[in-house]
């Protein structure tokens, strides 16, 4: 893992906003030779599937954040009186029931697309549990959400089976802050923001309960759901934080705010995390945890959110970005094309990233037609171009005008031709600016078998595509030059 050095750690703290990014450039290599080995493993995959998915699809709104008290835009509340607003929108759990539910078809729809793993949010910040877990009863499987009587209504248990059948790695989704918790907002207190509303300080039992509450819930999904291989940590606020920190939290928010109000604060919130990995890892052994905008050693890869990097980045990371919508359910939604979808994916990898797109389920169990008809273009691509894309690393340089450039194990380089929407025909000469292939080299397009011809060109070279492969282009979207062997 000679790639994994000290860099940019990238975090959004709102799930669900366009919010600011904030980077401070520091990764903590891990040590342990099981998780560097899975961390291998999933960086060779590159395309995974996110699924945010609670009652608060029957509305169609951002998951969670309405009932957050901080004053944002993109979470307005349909109803002024917050107190009676949260009432309603934990009345949920008694209306939902996804009787449409079957994971199987997801999971196959993603196979079909290429996609090799999932993460699945078993629990987001409202603290409603998509899992039969035992400590709370404000989840799927209580007796007060009608879906609690189906045979699927361990909807955790039943997606990550149905995805591990279909041969991928599973990743829960799992909030560190939970809404619900009278231990995390006590009702004792108003809940101004997204933070713990009293101090953990000065109410040691309460918080000590919170925690234990918290590290009990993710210890049933490491024992009671099967192989686990990703623990996606949210709520990057909840952390243990010094006191220079909290200062040096407090001035950035003052620098924003003229007035002196200030939308969220800035919290020691020590939910002992080192101990709660030590002990899931326990139960499975390599777990890649992704503790999200927290700064150390449990952050094994990084998460961009809704956005991907300049520049290719020397350390696992991954973009999450939505498909279409929110991350949430959202009426009528507009997923990106294929060709979207397609460029994105090529973009991220020649970046050294991993892709998870978001696709969020509606309130009766079902993806959009729109979901599938973008992940089917998607597949559709990788299944002639996925050896340029699978198992891949970057290559210096990672872009050259419309080509993106990635490079195999095995030491072939790949160009892949990012077409103009505009522009869909594939060119008759694609040109490199910069190395020429090895005296010897095979040059084909992905898709045939046929040789192609080369010239130099200055540093570079320019391939010949004869109007044989030009008319009946293997894929749509984008094409792939492989060569055997660089110089």
């Amino acid at each position: 893992m000679t790639r994994i050095i000290a860099a940019l750690a990238v975090w959004l703290a709102c799930a669900g906003a366009a919010a600011a990014q904030h980077e401070d450039e520091r990764y903590v290599p891990e040590s342990d030779p099981a998780v560097l080995a899975k961390l291998d493993a999933w960086q060779d995959i590159k395309f995974g599937l996110l699924m945010h998915w609670g009652p608060y699809s029957q509305w169609g709104i951002v998951e969670s954040w309405s009932i957050c008290a901080e004053d944002e835009g993109w979470c307005k509340r349909s109803l002024a009186d917050y107190v009676e607003y949260k009432r309603r929108y934990e009345g949920l759990q008694t209306t939902f029931n996804p009787v449409a539910f079957d994971p199987a078809r997801w999971a196959r729809a993603a196979r079909d697309a290429g996609m090799k793993y999932v993460v699945f949010t078993t629990k987001h910040h409202d603290g409603f549990a998509m899992f039969d877990t035992k400590y709370t009863d404000y989840k799927v499987t209580s007796p007060a959400t009608p879906f609690h009587a189906s045979p699927k209504a361990n909807i955790a248990k039943e997606i990550f089976a149905a995805f591990r059948a279909e041969g991928f790695l599973v990743g829960a989704y799992f909030s560190k802050p939970d809404w619900h918790s009278e231990d995390y907002w006590w009702p004792n207190f108003a809940t101004p923001d997204r933070n713990v509303n009293y101090d953990p300080e000065r109410y040691p039992e309460r918080w000590a309960s919170f925690v234990e509450f918290t590290h009990n819930q993710v210890m049933e999904l490491m024992t009671d759901y099967g192989r686990m291989d990703i623990l996606w940590l949210d709520g990057g606020w909840v952390k243990r934080r010094s006191r220079e920190e909290i200062e040096r939290g407090y001035a950035e928010r003052l620098r924003e705010s003229p007035s002196g109000f200030v939308k969220s604060r800035s919290v020691n919130q020590d939910i002992r995390m080192d101990d709660l990995v030590a002990k899931a890892r326990a139960k499975q052994p390599g777990l890649i945890v992704v503790d999200r905008a927290v700064y150390g050693k449990n952050q094994n890869y990084l998460t961009p959110e809704n956005r991907v990097p300049e520049q290719p980045l020397p350390y696992p990371w991954e973009s999450c970005i939505i498909s279409g919508g929110g991350w949430s359910f959202t009426p009528d939604a507009k997923y990106m094309s294929g060709r979207e979808g397609v460029h994105l994916l090529v973009d991220i990898v020649a970046k050294g990233g991993n892709l998870l797109l978001n696709v969020a389920p509606g309130p009766d169990g079902t993806w959009q037609q729109g979901a599938y008809d973008l992940l089917a273009g998607i597949g559709a691509w990788l299944k002639v171009n996925g050896e340029a894309i699978y198992g891949s690393r970057p290559a210096a340089p990672h872009a050259d005008g419309r080509l993106r450039l990635t490079r195999g194990k095995d030491g072939s380089a790949y160009f892949i031709y990012l077409a103009d929407e505009k522009d869909p025909a594939m060119p008759a000469e694609i040109r490199v600016s910069s190395g020429r292939p090895a005296s010897g080299a095979r040059v084909t397009l992905l898709g045939s078998s046929a040789a192609l011809s080369w010239r130099p060109d200055g540093a570079g070279f320019v391939v010949t595509v004869p109007e044989r492969l030009r008319a009946g282009a293997p894929a749509r979207y984008a094409w792939t030059i492989k060569v055997s062997r660089m110089q």
